[in-house]
């Protein structure tokens, strides 16, 4: 697909070497097309792209500002604290609607490649899905703080969610759009396309536990606000990243939810939880010469599985993407490999994203993915502190150029989370930050990498403006 003019050069690839050779791209203006029913998204937790190159979107309603849910009116029969009318995120409506608009989308929205709605139901902002195609008593749990999706091949629908456990004694704030209020985020849920309920996996812990294998509903895994999934076609198991409370990647057959295996940096098994919550953030571990932490710093915030068996994991507290291998038979069983020695415990190797970063938001690798040409040559990381998304050899992992920068213009960043791609190599990014911004980017030249490129990745980019054309 030929693509030329401005777009590309303000949303080009940048900080390219000269003997590189990536993708090019230009963002597109005016995507997605505006929702209807005057419908806005809140944060962006999760977004997939699946096997008919149809976007899937999972955002969080509950993020929505008074001000944007100004269409939101009052929830008949539930009262504010102060016994005044208030919508199902507690703004105040005693008089109706507060504005001309907005109201909040459901949770989960499908979109085609043209940016056209298709679909979208789910949570407390879809009116009688709760209580309706997600049922308590059939385990169905919706999470306080929506965060990754998934479609898998058999076109099932896979959400997490990433909030945490009040403290003992303690309780969120109330809200009528209150789903889980037992615990933690502890759980994954299972839907069909269509958004009915199939099968849920944990439970609603007071904490984390990154060994646990059975302590979920139906004997399944307890998790602690997992982040991202993947089921590997040729195994049916489900890798899940685990997360933002747990140190570790789980893996379950996809059916039951049942458990088959964990692992934590390097493949080690069991999961030192202690240490990990010791040893304070990564900056003080790059400050001290430590540059091979023994264990993933929260959040482990996304897991993917290459076409090869590759599985790359965003450790995003430790500033890298570690690579292992789903062939291994070692991988996901008790193992030690606090070394970090290639080979052992089905770990391979890793790099450094950015390493020096220490911002408030936590880590830089939030998400990763893949180009699309046979050997799948491209691997792209997003970075949520220095926003933009780096493009890697996938053989060597060294950088051969970047999309995207800091701002708030089309093709910009601010709090990038999360990076797809569909079958023709356009990339497709999420943010949660207050803009709750989806973007697509098109790809135009060649599919896949080649050539020699940054031995390290990250630090400030080349003082240019010329940008790929």
């Amino acid at each position: 697909m030929a693509v030329a003019g401005p777009a590309v050069a303000a949303t080009g690839v940048y900080n390219r070497p000269a003997t590189a050779r990536t993708p090019d791209f230009a963002v597109e203006p005016g995507w997605p097309q505006r929702l209807p029913h005057d419908w806005l998204l809140g944060q962006v937790g999760g977004l997939f792209v699946d096997r008919h190159d149809h976007v899937w979107v999972y955002n969080r309603a509950r993020t929505m500002t008074n001000e944007e849910a100004g269409l939101e009116d009052a929830v008949s029969g539930k009262p504010g604290p102060k016994g005044v009318p208030v919508n199902g995120l507690s703004f105040e409506r005693p008089y109706g609607p507060a504005a001309d608009c907005c109201k909040a989308a459901p949770a989960v929205l499908e979109f085609n490649a043209q940016g056209k709605l298709l679909r979208s139901w789910g949570g407390p902002s879809d009116p009688g899905f709760i209580g309706g195609k997600c049922k308590a008593e059939d385990g169905c749990i919706w999470p306080a703080s929506e965060h990754g999706i998934y479609v898998d091949d058999k076109d099932n629908v896979w959400i997490s969610g990433n909030a945490v456990a009040p403290r003992a004694g303690a309780s969120r704030v109330s809200t009528p759009w209150d789903t889980n209020t037992a615990g933690g985020d502890g759980f994954v849920l299972k839907f069909d396309m269509d958004g009915n309920f199939k099968m849920r996996i944990g439970g609603t812990p007071s904490g984390p536990d990154s060994n646990d294998i059975k302590g979920g509903i139906g004997g399944t895994p307890l998790l602690y606000r997992a982040t991202d999934m993947v089921v590997d076609p040729r195994t049916n198991r489900l890798y899940i990243s685990d997360g933002y409370g747990n140190r570790h990647v789980l893996i379950v057959d996809a059916d039951t939810g049942r458990y088959i295996g964990h692992f934590g940096a390097y493949g080690n098994n069991p999961v030192d939880d202690a240490a990990a919550e010791a040893a304070g953030p990564w900056i003080d571990d790059y400050a001290r010469g430590n540059r091979k932490p023994a264990f993933f710093r929260p959040p482990v915030h996304c897991v993917k599985i290459a076409a090869d068996g590759k599985v790359y994991v965003c450790d995003r507290g430790n500033n890298r993407v570690q690579v292992f291998d789903s062939n291994s038979a070692a991988l996901g069983k008790p193992c030690r490999n606090p070394a970090g020695t290639p080979g052992q415990c089905g770990y391979l190797t890793e790099q450094f994203i950015s390493e020096h970063t220490n911002t408030s938001i936590p880590g830089t690798t939030v998400s990763v993915n893949f180009s699309t040409d046979k050997a799948q040559s491209c691997l792209y990381v997003g970075d949520n502190s220095n926003m933009t998304i780096y493009i890697l050899d996938r053989r060597t992992l060294q950088e051969l150029g970047r999309l995207g920068r800091n701002g708030r213009m089309a093709g910009d960043f601010h709090w990038l989370h999360q990076v797809a791609t569909d079958s023709l190599g356009n990339i497709y990014t999420a943010e949660v930050d207050t803009g709750k911004r989806i973007q697509k980017f098109v790809r135009s030249g060649r599919l896949g990498c080649s050539g020699p490129g940054n031995m390290k990745v990250g630090g400030p980019a080349a003082d240019t403006t010329a940008l790929s054309r």
